[in-house]
């Protein structure tokens, strides 16, 4: 398992009304690695709305239609759940989604964030 990861999760939560969800991997690698049971993880939803804490994804990341990962909604997520591989961000979606994880979590100053 690596960051930039997504994976499908069959009945995610008792919230969720989705049967399934892909999540992506979003957990230092050390963490990963570690026999910590649980990773940090960002959801994926099939709307894009365009705000900062979002990152378009889609068939180029094993999904079968556009989506986009949500920063906002992050959970953990036992990794004995993590098997059903769907696909990986690229270099530049992961530098996308290292900009949407710093807007959600307010690591960036006013000046930096670009709506």
């Amino acid at each position: 398992m690596k960051r930039g990861e997504l994976y499908r999760v069959v009945n995610p939560s008792s919230d969720d009304p989705k049967r399934q969800r892909v999540y992506v991997v979003v957990s230092r690698q050390f963490l990963i690695d570690s026999p910590h049971s649980t990773v940090l993880c960002a959801p994926v939803f099939s709307r894009y709305h365009g705000i900062s804490t979002q990152v378009p994804v889609g068939i180029e990341e094993g999904l079968k239609h556009e989506s986009s990962i949500r920063c906002d909604d992050l959970t953990r997520i036992e990794k004995s759940r993590l098997t059903n591989y769907v696909g990986r961000l690229s270099s530049q979606k992961l530098e996308a989604l290292n900009r949407a994880l710093a807007i959600a979590l307010e690591l960036l100053g006013p000046d930096e964030v670009k709506l």
